[in-house]
């Protein structure tokens, strides 16, 4: 175990870690000062060992994605509302919550941070994130691309006034930002009115997130003065906002840079210094090998986001048919030692589409978007160096994406999205709800109306006496869904096959509308085969396909099911998923009448 007892042994520590990191980023001349500075910030908040912890999760882990308001009551402030719901229904389900920007902000509901160290006083008090992280793991957005233009940076910054005047990025508006890649279809730079003049700035998502840079060491101190004060909250998961876009550097697209890829690694250090426990997840809605690059070589991101997934999954429901969503996952590796993806079906922000580029045909890829438009969804777009546009993402509700296939809405709509979360739940990684799944939440198209904005269609605030007493209804799709959905998370948590690490091996049934693939335990005591008809009929397996052994005992997990003989056929009714497994508890399952 790696202990560091005395300051004197610290400082050799932090200067081999850090010092190779800020050489990549910063003048030589700068580094000495900058070394200083930063351990004189992790002096006080030292982890008692320095090892790394491999341990950070287990097949016990489920997240949840949530909007601090996403459930609102008028006696109390909505985190504890949350933290009411979290205990009253959620409790056995979730074990962590990741809070979306809770901070004061001026737009983008969160994302535009006008102050990283307060708690939004609509939401409520650092005492209550601090209570629900007591009791669940905390996941923190660090917004670090971006600050609002309201934020006393920027004020700052338009005064001339010391130290925002340093942080943001003013450039010619005839500078040739050809290159840079894009994720909005709004002007990159911003016109402002400044006491030096009128000036332009970077702003990559809105004029009102404008862009930090990073290329002044100050920006990076304060962040990492952020990040301790988090950790020192209670956050267990750093989430990198938008981190792609970090680094600037004119000629080049300004994605995925070097220099970001160092600020990044320089980051996983201090939490690795300040508390080993805490994982750092980059958020990258960008094709799948430009993603995976946010591992590193094991020194970057600890998770990262699953983004294909989403797409692929949801087109292969919509087609009925598995080909797409194999091709991809046989290409993936498996995460490296420590670290681990991120699965998740929806989120506060769209489909995103990049992640399926050249993975689906133009025809699918334009009957997916015809499909969402006719269950009520919206296509938004992004815009290419040569102007033009294209898709970006699809803005809908999961639990309404599934009214039906590319054949028209149907009656399989609960069966259809079950099938599609108990997937994302088999997966390796870690799974992850946003809330409105759990919920089974249907399109807001009020709220978009009034606010003008794609997203806001998935963003809907439950009044707390409404959920209750749908959730109450066992015959509303509020109930029906939680329930089965907390019974097949339960189940899951039990199950050492699905370590957010444990082995996964795509199987190739001949049948196109089976998705089937094989878990195996990291102490190889247990197998789970993962089987789902991602059809409207009823499928056959041929068992002896799955070279089950016939030594051992065979169960399906989610239906009770016992398999008396390896060489029959598995029934599959539509949408059915089943967790076929040699290691099971018989009084959890019950045999099939």
């Amino acid at each position: 175990m790696t202990v560091i007892n005395q300051p004197a042994d610290r400082y050799p520590y932090v200067a081999r870690r850090i010092r190779p990191l800020l050489e990549a980023v910063y003048p030589e001349n700068q580094i000495d000062n900058l070394l200083d500075r930063l351990y004189g910030l992790l002096e006080e908040h030292f982890a008692a060992s320095l090892d790394e912890n491999f341990q950070k999760w287990s097949e016990d882990n489920v997240l949840l994605i949530t909007y601090g308001d996403s459930i609102y009551t008028p006696d109390e402030k909505p985190l504890a509302t949350l933290k009411n719901i979290l205990d009253g229904y959620l409790k056995s389900a979730v074990t962590g919550v990741h809070i979306l920007p809770f901070c004061p902000y001026s737009s983008d509901d969160g994302f535009a941070v006008k102050d990283y160290l307060s708690v939004s006083p609509e939401l409520g008090t650092w005492d209550d994130v601090r209570a629900i992280a007591q009791d669940y793991d905390l996941m923190v957005d660090l917004v670090l691309n971006h600050i609002s233009s309201q934020s006393e940076w920027f004020q700052q910054f338009k005064a001339g006034q010391k130290p925002g005047c340093d942080y943001f990025i003013a450039v010619s508006p005839e500078t040739d930002v050809s290159e840079v890649v894009r994720p909005r279809s709004s002007p990159l730079l911003v016109k402002i009115d400044t006491a030096k003049g009128e000036q332009y700035v970077w702003a990559t998502f809105s004029d009102d997130q404008i862009d930090l840079n990073f290329e002044n060491p100050e920006v990076l101190i304060e962040f990492i003065k952020i990040i301790l004060f988090y950790v020192a909250v209670g956050a267990k998961y750093i989430r990198l906002d938008a981190v792609g876009f970090l680094w600037k550097r004119l000629g080049t697209p300004c994605i995925h840079l070097p220099e970001t890829h160092a600020i990044i690694r320089l980051l996983r250090e201090v939490l690795q210094m300040a508390n080993p426990d805490v994982a750092l997840i980059t958020e990258t809605n960008v094709p799948n090998r430009e993603n995976l690059s946010y591992f590193g070589n094991r020194n970057e991101a600890h998770m990262i986001y699953n983004f294909s997934l989403p797409p692929l999954l949801l087109n292969a429901l919509m087609q009925g048919r598995s080909d797409h969503l194999k091709t991809w996952m046989m290409s993936m590796p498996p995460a490296p030692i420590g670290c681990a993806y991120f699965n998740f079906t929806a989120s506060h922000d769209g489909i995103g589409l990049r992640p399926a580029e050249g993975l689906l045909s133009d025809d699918e890829y334009q009957a997916l978007l015809d499909t969402m438009q006719r269950f009520g969804g919206k296509i938004s777009m992004r815009r290419h160096p040569d102007g033009s546009e294209s898709p970006y993402e699809i803005n809908i509700s999961l639990f309404d994406a599934m009214k039906g296939t590319v054949k028209g809405q149907d009656r399989w709509q609960v069966q259809r999205f079950l099938c599609s979360q108990t997937i994302m739940l088999s997966l390796e990684g870690v799974p992850a709800f946003y809330i409105h799944s759990l919920l089974a939440t249907t399109n807001d198209l009020d709220k978009m109306a009034r606010t003008g904005h794609h997203r806001s269609i998935n963003r809907h605030q439950w009044d707390y006496d409404q959920l209750v007493a749908a959730l109450e209804d066992e015959t509303s799709p509020q109930a029906v869904v939680l329930k089965e959905l907390c019974r097949r998370i339960q189940i899951r948590r039990r199950q050492g096959a699905f370590h957010p690490n444990a082995t996964q091996y795509t199987l190739h049934p001949m049948n196109k509308a089976l998705f089937a693939f094989w878990r195996q335990s990291i102490i190889r005591d247990q197998s789970i085969f993962s089987i789902h008809n991602l059809s409207d009929r009823t499928q056959q397996l041929a068992l002896s396909n799955l070279n089950l052994v016939i030594t051992d005992p065979w169960c399906d997990l989610l239906s009770g099911q016992l398999i008396h003989n390896i060489y029959d056929k598995f029934v599959l009714k539509p949408y059915q998923s089943a967790w076929i497994t040699n290691k099971f508890d018989p009084s959890d399952v019950r045999e099939m009448q």
